[in-house]
């Protein structure tokens, strides 16, 4: 799903109406519907409920759902703030003129000046329409107060396209109790780059999309910036195989993982690879992970550097077709030292993961040898280990925006919607996966099947996006067994196959 900026949905919106007969009103429309049907469904018994308008076209919005539950026999109390009684939009107008056509059934407060707030309490729900995407400066004054009062009411709030004082693209130095912080957050035909953000993860809170019907035209010809992965997107990449098919067809990845007391690092990485598809895995790692690695994953190949407990020695080998360097190695000298040189030397691109990213953040310098497009997946702290210490979850992607162009590599960013950023400054936010897999070894994971992909000819765009995706879908199906807390590694690397499966066939 593309995931365009403000703008571009302003101009999206404009040809809808311009362009294929549709008014603003008839969107308008369109959205309170999908709002009204959320509230309804939200409504217990002796439940109130309180709508709050402003002047402009998200308050026309929030008039219109008022108007759907007073027909629906409903009594919302609507507020509807007009600072000085003249700056309403035409159809903020227009929708308050048909909310009053309906008489007595309506209990409508024009602000206009000071008033008394309504006595909101949890057995309220709250339709937010005071602000939406296009908003250009930080709430202030009464407004703000009117969202922190609405904040500590303790009543369900449903904010309609953001919840009032966010802006929908980059939030940089907000203050979240200026903020409404949503229940449910009903985005407008898109959801908006912010959303994507951890920052802004109590504030947004659930979100659902409400298809309005903008034009498909304006949508397939606007150039998005950023993308939500969805099963789709991953079926395309995704090859069928060939009946005549050998593993000799399918690559050959080499995992550099291991080290004495984090060996099993290295077996799942192998075990993702594996179940990921590569026809070939080898495991490269110290003496003293023999036993484990072939008595753990028989199915993948062991080659022993001339080390017992770290890895000293990586040498460049074109006889794999993709190698993935990191998971459990260690940040030793020599292991730095190896690294180094296998950079020195490496042209084709690689995995970076885990403990090579740690060495990089140890030798700074590790970082400019990486060969162009390889893939890096960082969580936040080793990003900021790598790059810099970073103020919030925003300040990060950019920089990271910056990196990926500057080094030529991508970025796989993990975290609740893990985004691939390309050299080109595209995102990707992926949208599998869910909080059970924060678990060691899940990024082993991750990497072993990366590695895989690109084994098997995927370009390393394709593969890490591809991958994780994978990854998410998996950690999906373990929770599905185990739940949030039960999940391990071991059994997102066990449901890597059934995941490709349902995905792609």
């Amino acid at each position: 799903m593309k995931i365009f900026t403000t703008e571009q949905i302003r101009e999206i919106d404009r040809v809808t109406i311009e362009k294929e007969g549709v008014s603003s009103l008839q969107l308008i429309e369109r959205v309170a519907e999908g709002v009204t049907a959320e509230v309804i469904s939200r409504l217990c018994a002796n439940m109130r409920i309180a709508v709050f308008a402003g002047p402009g076209n998200n308050g026309a919005d929030a008039l219109a759902v008022a108007r759907m539950l007073a027909e629906q026999g409903y009594r919302p109390e609507v507020f509807l703030f007009n600072k000085g009684g003249n700056r309403l939009s035409v159809d903020c107008a227009e929708c308050k003129r048909q909310l009053l056509a309906l008489g007595a059934d309506v209990d409508f407060t024009e602000v206009t000046g000071l008033f008394n707030l309504p006595l909101l309490s949890p057995q309220y729900i709250v339709v937010d329409g005071l602000f939406g995407s296009g908003l250009r400066e930080p709430l202030t004054g009464g407004f703000r107060e009117l969202v922190k009062y609405i904040n500590d009411s303790g009543a369900q709030i449903v904010s309609i396209d953001v919840p009032s004082g966010l802006f929908g693209d980059w939030n940089p130095n907000s203050v979240h109790r200026n903020i409404i912080h949503a229940t449910v957050t009903m985005a407008v035909q898109f959801p908006h780059p912010a959303f994507m953000m951890q920052d802004n993860a109590e504030l947004v809170g659930e979100w659902k999309v409400i298809d309005i019907g903008l034009s498909q035209s304006a949508i397939r010809r606007t150039p998005a910036p950023f993308y939500l992965v969805e099963r789709q997107d991953v079926k395309r990449i995704l090859k069928p195989r060939a009946p005549f098919s050998s593993k000799a067809d399918f690559g050959s990845a080499l995992l550099v993982a291991g080290s004495y007391g984090m060996m099993g690092a290295a077996v799942l990485s192998a075990r993702g690879a594996l179940r990921a598809g590569a026809g070939k895995v080898t495991v490269y790692a110290p003496r003293c992970g023999y036993d484990v690695v072939q008595g753990a994953v028989p199915e993948a190949m062991y080659q022993a550097s001339n080390s017992d407990i770290y890895i000293n020695e990586i040498r460049p080998r074109s006889e794999y077709s993709s190698i993935a360097i990191g998971p459990g190695i260690g940040t030793a000298d020599a292991t730095i030292n190896a690294l180094e040189n296998f950079l020195k030397l490496q042209e084709k691109p690689v995995v970076l993961d885990a403990d090579a990213l740690n060495c990089m953040a140890r030798r700074q310098s590790l970082l400019h040898l990486v060969p162009v497009l390889s893939v890096i997946t960082p969580h936040a702290g080793e990003f900021d280990r790598i790059f810099g210490p970073q103020p919030s979850a925003e300040a990060r992607l950019v920089k990271a925006i910056e990196m990926s162009r500057y080094h030529n590599i991508l970025i796989v960013l993990k975290g609740r919607y893990t985004t691939i950023v390309r050299p080109d400054g595209r995102l990707y936010f992926n949208s599998s996966g869910n909080a059970a897999m924060a678990t060691p070894g899940s990024g082993d994971v991750l990497t072993g099947i990366i590695a895989a992909l690109m084994a098997q000819g995927y370009r390393p765009e394709a593969a890490a996006l591809a991958g994780v995706y994978i990854h998410g879908v998996a950690g999906d199906m373990a929770a599905e067994t185990e739940g949030q807390y039960g999940v391990t590694a071991a059994d997102i690397a066990a449901n890597v196959g059934r995941a490709i499966k349902t995905i792609a066939f």
